[in-house]
């Protein structure tokens, strides 16, 4: 059946807080603070790094394809600050994540040369593969700009997890500003990534779509982490 626009926003809003990937075993180890694991601290922000020298791509197709004034403009201020960083008076947002990545002593050559896991890649391609396709742009947004937008939302307890990793692992205020900037401008960019998908979904077929992206691609996050949980626990053999 059909939902009302605004039941329909609604149910997108509590799919994401449905799936929430800090659940995962990967971020007991990262913030366990008797025992910080530096190591993989490193394997986790590489992999981080990966997704987000893609992010500008998606929001540039989903800007340029956007069909609404209204949402059209948000997306160019979200894209202005994803490559200058002079709404948030930082800088470029990849710049940010190497920032990051150099305050744990990953060198330039390191960070270059590493690759997508699996997990990883599956991630980078779905939000791709359907950010690039007109006939798939309500489930780019809802994957992007909703799903993946959000994830930098959650907290344990009243803290937001980089807060905790950068007490951890004693890391700067200035080290974690893509995360800190992310946090802020996400609970906005999250907002009117509801709006622009609830404005797209004018059936039920692309409602239900929508709803599948956002849980998906959470999925997806979580199958990341659990990508680089399995490089550090042994896989358990399968007996037939």
């Amino acid at each position: 059946m059909l939902r009302s626009r605004d039941d329909f926003r609604d149910d997108l809003e509590k799919t994401l807080h449905h799936n929430l990937t800090l659940s995962h075993p990967l971020f007991a180890l990262l913030l366990d603070a008797n025992n910080p694991d530096k190591e993989l601290l490193k394997k986790t922000a590489l992999q981080g790094y990966q997704l987000t020298k893609h992010f500008l791509t998606y929001i540039e197709h989903l800007f340029f394809y956007c069909p609404f004034e209204k949402h059209k403009r948000r997306l160019l201020f979200n894209m202005f600050e994803e490559e200058t960083g002079r709404l948030s008076r930082t800088k470029n947002h990849v710049d940010l994540m190497k920032d990051f990545t150099a305050a744990l002593g990953i060198t330039d050559q390191e960070r270059d040369a590493a690759v997508a896991l699996p997990p990883t890649q599956e991630l980078i391609d779905f939000r791709m593969e359907a950010c690039t396709n007109t006939d798939r742009y309500h489930i780019g947004a809802a994957a992007v700009l909703v799903a993946s937008e959000g994830q930098n939302l959650e907290t344990l307890g009243e803290e937001a997890r980089h807060t905790i990793l950068g007490r951890v692992f004693g890391l700067k205020e200035s080290d974690m500003l893509f995360f800190s900037v992310h946090q802020k401008e996400d609970v906005g960019h999250v907002q009117q990534g509801l709006d622009l998908v609830a404005d797209l979904c004018t059936t039920e077929v692309m409602q239900q779509e929508a709803l599948h992206a956002v849980n998906h691609t959470c999925q997806l996050f979580y199958g990341m982490y659990q990508g680089i949980y399995d490089t550090i626990q042994p896989v358990e053999p399968v007996y037939a």
